[in-house]
């Protein structure tokens, strides 16, 4: 049972979503042999305010 993580600012809509699930399980199961039914995808969205590069967070940007 593959799980995968996709970690992300928010902002995104459900159908942009929608279509990384889709696309995210279908690349796994092509890559590992693994039926899509046994796969599950988190999606994790963080605020600007929690995500930082280089020592700036990007609300600050």
């Amino acid at each position: 049972m593959p799980y995968v993580t996709v970690k992300m600012l928010e902002g995104r809509t459900d159908e942009q979503k929608k279509a990384l699930v889709e696309k995210v399980t279908a690349a796994v199961s092509e890559t590992v042999n693994a039926p899509k039914e046994n796969i599950t995808v988190f999606i994790e969205e963080m605020s600007k305010n929690h995500y930082a590069v280089g020592g700036v967070r990007k609300s600050d940007e």
